[in-house]
């Protein structure tokens, strides 16, 4: 399975913080969240990100100040500030400060997903990588991973991020198996015992909603992981 991308997000806001985290994990995306400038810059210097998502009012160290010292040391990753600030002095400075590019808040998130990918082209030479589908046809059921939603003879059921995840990885490897550290370690972060728990609940909720079509079946495949099976294929 291709390595996720690794973004840092430094953001003070807790909410936007957590829905940042939240939908870019869905995406695909590995992401890492801190909370003022300093936890930021102290997370970069750890290393290993493909891009940067900086906030620029922040306690301790603002976003244009991490930015000057990220740029000090690195002249290549990625950097997209997300602020409130909208004149177009504050948009200067921005880029001034070593921005790849710069968003006002409030945004769509589906933007911020366009600009990452513009970002990332641009800074690299090269397409990040092939976009997943967004829709998937289960047996009699219809899996739409951006609106995170599937649905059967029209009834429609929302999905948690975790279900999202989960079943877009089942998707992704439909008839084959999906190895359940791979799941554990992108989706919870590690393959501990208690996120393995946790994993086995979400898989019994998952086979619960496909009861509906007996030819779509969540089977275990012992020592290794899960295998969505669709005798419609």
């Amino acid at each position: 399975m291709q390595t996720p991308l690794r973004l840092l997000v430094v953001e003070d806001d807790p909410n936007l913080g957590f829905l940042l985290t939240e939908y870019l994990a869905a995406k695909g995306y590995s992401v890492e969240l801190q909370k003022d400038g300093q936890q930021g810059f102290d997370a970069y210097k750890r290393g290993g990100h493909d891009l940067l998502l900086l906030d620029v009012m922040m306690p301790v160290k603002d976003g244009l100040t991490l930015a000057r010292e990220i740029r000090n040391e690195n002249t290549q990753v990625p950097i997209i500030f997300l602020t409130a600030k909208s004149m177009r002095q504050d948009a200067i400075n921005g880029f001034l400060s070593g921005a790849d590019d710069y968003i006002n808040k409030p945004f769509l998130m589906e933007e911020l997903q366009l600009r990452i990918h513009a970002v990332l082209r641009r800074v690299h030479g090269v397409a990040e990588k092939e976009a997943p589908p967004s829709h998937y046809e289960i047996g009699k059921y219809t899996f739409d991973v951006r609106k995170q939603t599937l649905t059967f003879d029209e009834e429609q059921r929302k999905l948690t991020t975790k279900e999202t995840e989960l079943l877009r990885m089942l998707c992704v490897h439909r008839n084959g198996v999906l190895q359940r550290s791979d799941a554990l370690r992108e989706i919870w972060g590690d393959d501990s015992y208690f996120n393995g728990r946790s994993m086995d609940v979400y898989i019994a909720k998952l086979r619960k909603y496909f009861l509906s079509d007996p030819g779509v079946e969540i089977v275990n495949v012992h020592g290794k992981g899960f295998r969505l099976t669709d005798r419609s294929e």
